[in-house]
């Protein structure tokens, strides 16, 4: 839900309240909710990404797998891994570490793994991707960019900058 802080207030006894607004109905939610100790996490909102932009990043991946006489899946996957802030490392338990992955992987395409050794005795780090259905416009910005360096590195015709750039200018305003 998006919503805007109206208010926050410190209480003398130190607890913290705070006032959203939003424009969601919400009421249902609201009482199932009340109180019940719940976890809440505020982040300042990003547009999500366009439907269009997500289009054109699978046509210009499916020319570079031609390119290069491979998978569009595998292209997708190289892509991915080269995008910062779309990834996490998490320590698990050794034998527990196949499972773990294996069940990061089932969540999509773009959900990937990478295990490396950890400090901690009986553990191994491993570095898990999130698909690109999770990326906020932002994010989405900077793998469709390098999606089209790939692409003209290859040779492959890209849409002019100006066209770009529209696509750019939509991402958050489907609904």
């Amino acid at each position: 839900m998006i919503a805007r802080i109206k208010d926050f207030i410190r209480t003398a006894g130190g607890e913290s309240i705070i006032t959203l607004v939003t424009s969601a109905d919400c009421a249902e939610e609201i009482d199932e909710l009340k109180d019940a100790e719940i976890d809440v996490t505020l982040k300042k909102h990003r547009k999500r990404r366009s439907l269009d932009a997500n289009a054109y990043a699978w046509v210009l991946i499916d020319k570079i797998a031609a390119a290069l006489k491979s998978s569009p899946e595998a292209v997708y996957r190289h892509e991915i891994r080269q995008i910062a802030g779309v990834s996490d490392v998490v320590c698990v338990r050794e034998e527990a570490a196949e499972a773990f992955c294996e069940g990061w992987r089932a969540k999509g395409l773009g959900w990937l793994t990478e295990t490396f050794p950890s400090k901690i005795n009986g553990c191994v780090n491993v570095r898990v991707y999130f698909g690109s259905s999770t990326y906020d416009s932002f994010q989405m910005k900077r793998l469709i960019d390098a999606i089209i360096q790939d692409a003209k590195a290859l040779g492959i015709t890209t849409e002019t900058p100006d066209e770009i750039a529209k696509m750019i200018s939509l991402w958050g305003n489907e609904k």
